[in-house]
């Protein structure tokens, strides 16, 4: 099983963590913006889409990061007995087909939807079409 990780963000103005089960992001801690001092100075969020509901998500406060790090984890184990069979595939491949389309820009390609004929070739040689972008993604483009 996968353990939390957390990677600090380039964020100048606020302290925020993303963490990450595994290789998916699975929320943040961070410096709450806009509070009044008296008022919680950290907030996290847990959960990750696709793959679980926006309703499905936590969220919550705490005074300081060691509080707010305990109420995520906290969230996070309790979220982790409810997460459904294939919401992390569901994840990734989300995930391989944004990168793939991003991939397939850069290189000048059009995808197999911006052809009349519905069919382009892969910035990796491959000839694709329309029903067999996803499969093609699947096997060469998952990491």
């Amino acid at each position: 099983m996968p353990k939390l990780t957390r990677r600090r963000t380039a964020d100048r103005h606020r302290e925020t963590w993303h963490v990450y089960y595994g290789e998916v992001r699975v929320g943040a801690i961070g410096e709450r913006a806009g509070v009044p001092v008296h008022g919680d100075q950290w907030g996290w969020s847990c959960g990750f889409y696709p793959g679980l509901e926006p309703g499905q998500h936590r969220y919550g406060t705490a005074k300081t990061f060691e509080a707010a790090r305990g109420g995520f984890e906290a969230d996070w184990n309790a979220l982790l007995s409810e997460i459904p069979e294939g919401a992390f595939d569901e994840y990734r491949r989300h995930r391989a087909l944004h990168a793939w389309k991003e991939t397939m820009w850069a290189a000048g390609l059009p995808l197999p939807t911006q052809v009349a004929s519905g069919r382009s070739q892969c910035y990796c040689g491959a000839q694709i079409d329309v029903r067999s972008v996803d499969q093609h993604i699947d096997a060469e483009h998952m990491t």
